[in-house]
């Protein structure tokens, strides 16, 4: 368990690698791992709801995340934790400093070529969420989840004409949130093309303020 009671998000688009970031992150500093799309999944009162978004790759509505996310954080006000994929808009993050102060917004900075090409490579496992990329993150039988023996799809919004409206679509909605958490001083951005690269800065950053529990080496 990390020391200090630290409140963190990675904010990042669509194929910025979230998810993989916020795994190292866990892993050498402690925090829990929050993901939106996990909780909306595991979800019994809105589940149905939220699957019929996250099986097109569309964005919940802000209603029905908020829900799902403020039931969540509420259960652990007295722990440390790291969010991915929450909040995505400013109504999302106007919700979320209803029940607590943030001390940390890092925000991945992939370049637009790098992200096209990543989701268009990207097949999921619908059920799980579960993702694999064709050209670093294979599975191992091609077309099939490596867990369950199930197929895999590419999603709709993974395509690559649907690609550039769905990224311009979160930047849209992302902007006032990264420019609310900057004049609040607490935004750090980490810009490239591929989460090592990046993660031995992220690991900097956060090292100043809780002591890691595994060095970047052992990462």
């Amino acid at each position: 368990m990390a020391s200090k009671l630290l409140r963190a998000v990675v904010l990042g688009p669509p194929g910025s690698g979230k998810g993989t970031m916020c795994e190292k992150i866990a892993r050498s500093f402690g925090l829990q791992h929050l993901s939106s799309g996990q909780f909306l999944r595991e979800s019994l009162e809105v589940g149905v709801l939220a699957k019929q978004y996250l099986e097109r790759g569309l964005l919940v509505p802000d209603h029905v995340i908020t829900r799902v996310m403020m039931s969540e954080l509420e259960k652990r006000r007295e722990q440390p934790w790291l969010l991915d994929g929450f909040p995505r808009t400013l109504g999302q993050a106007e919700a979320l400093d209803r029940i607590c102060e943030l001390d940390l917004v890092i925000s991945l900075n992939i370049p637009f070529e790098t992200l096209k090409d990543r989701l268009s490579a990207r097949w999921v496992h619908p059920a799980s969420g579960r993702v694999y990329n064709m050209d670093f993150n294979p599975p191992h039988v091609q077309g099939i989840d490596d867990l369950t023996g199930e197929p895999l799809v590419q999603r709709e919004d993974d395509k690559p004409e649907a690609v550039a409206a769905r990224l311009r679509k979160y930047k849209d909605a992302a902007k006032p949130v990264i420019e609310l958490y900057k004049s609040r001083g607490i935004l750090h951005s980490f810009s490239g093309t591929e989460t090592n690269k990046i993660w031995p800065y992220v690991y900097t950053l956060l090292s100043s303020k809780i002591p890691p529990i595994l060095s970047d080496e052992e990462n």
